[in-house]
């Protein structure tokens, strides 16, 4: 595989302390393998432990590194956006800051993005805590997502997405601050006649830190988005 030209990375966090340093190692290791040019960008949506001290502790150490932070914690939403936000370059990835994917597998994106406007990823098995939970709320997702705006993809909240920044900004700017992010990109996506193409990845257990993605004040969030995110589309408003 040949090196991309530019790169920009970056991750959310939220309380991510036992996970954002050795996040920040891989990922630089392999962001140099694969781009002439690259950034990453340390999303902390209000952290409140030390995440947000050891991304600037980094950061003052590697001029490629910065750091967004948002006070006081906004949503998973509102980070995706700000790493959008502030990605400079011509390809934009972003994973969890979790450990639960290994970005090595940033080349099977790679790989696909130059004939694509987007590439996402599908947990090939996966590997969550409480998985009856997580796989019922997958199916439900993907079930509201094919009757409110008519597609289906294997896994729509795989947190491994590539993007080309010229289909980037097409989507941009984001109305969702929480959970139903992915459905918004997907459905503007599809609505632009985008071009997606899935790509399986491994899915690793958290090992440190804690899970909120199936919380009941996230559901319910997710749940209004989506009804708000259809109303829009339906007025024509994006």
């Amino acid at each position: 595989m040949a090196k991309i030209n530019e790169l920009s990375i970056f991750f959310p966090f939220w309380n991510e302390e036992e996970n954002i340093e050795k996040v920040i190692e891989n990922a630089k290791k392999i962001a140099s393998g694969v781009a002439a040019k690259w950034e990453i960008i340390m999303v902390d949506d209000g952290s409140t432990d030390r995440t947000l001290q050891i991304a600037r502790r980094l950061a003052e150490k590697d001029k490629q590194l910065q750091v967004v932070s948002h006070q006081p914690n906004r949503g998973y939403g509102a980070a995706i956006t700000a790493g959008f936000t502030h990605a400079k370059y011509q390809y934009i990835v972003f994973t969890d800051g979790d450990l639960q994917f290994d970005f090595s597998e940033i080349t099977k994106f790679i790989d696909k993005i130059e004939k694509a406007d987007i590439v996402i990823g599908y947990r090939e098995q996966r590997k969550d805590k409480n998985l009856f939970k997580r796989l019922l709320l997958m199916y439900l997702l993907k079930i509201g997502d094919l009757l409110l705006f008519q597609f289906s993809f294997k896994d729509i909240d795989c947190a491994f997405k590539m993007f080309r920044r010229e289909a980037l900004e097409q989507l941009l700017p984001l109305r969702s601050e929480g959970a139903m992010v992915s459905t918004e990109i997907l459905a503007k996506a599809v609505k632009k006649k985008m071009k997606i193409v899935e790509v399986g990845v491994t899915h690793y257990p958290r090992i440190k830190g804690h899970q909120s993605g199936a919380n009941f004040p996230v559901i319910v969030r997710a749940v209004l988005e989506s009804f708000i995110l259809w109303w829009d589309l339906k007025n024509g408003r994006f």
